[in-house]
């Protein structure tokens, strides 16, 4: 299985780091499985299954198609490639585009610069506070402070 989950992620241009967040994974769940350490949980893979639209007799068994009927890939459907507009699924021939004519943008005559006024948001934050810090030493024990 682990396996499989490697085709998606390379499937959807992702990291493990990228595949984690995406599916709300802690990364070290991931990598654990990756690298063949543990076997992904019930929890990981219906988190698979749902959040990547993948087909549940693929990812378990190795049978039929990686993503379900009638879905496209990733957790968010791109059914439309932008360059030849094209299904995905679709196995057409991508149409030749043509090669757009460079266009050379000159400063005004006068040499003055336009600006323009934009308003600008404040970012929010959430008040943090550290919960809990763990230090390792080097003779395997460790200390938890709260």
């Amino acid at each position: 299985m682990k396996d499989r989950i490697k085709l998606v992620m390379e499937n959807e241009n992702l990291t493990s780091a990228q595949f984690a967040d995406r599916l709300q994974i802690n990364r070290a769940v991931i990598s654990h499985i990756l690298n063949g350490r543990n076997n992904p949980s019930f929890d990981v893979i219906d988190k698979i299954l749902r959040g990547m639209h993948i087909n549940y007799d693929w990812l378990v068994y190795g049978e039929g198609e990686m993503y379900k009927q009638g879905t496209y890939r990733g957790a968010i459907p791109q059914s439309v490639d932008l360059f030849s507009q094209n299904l995905i699924n679709e196995h057409k021939e991508p149409e030749k585009i043509e090669k757009a004519q460079e266009i050379v943008v000159k400063q005004p005559l006068n040499g003055d610069k336009i600006f323009e006024n934009k308003a600008i948001e404040a970012v929010k934050t959430v008040d943090r506070k550290v919960a809990q810090i763990i230090i390792y030493y080097s003779d395997n024990t460790f200390e938890v402070f709260k």
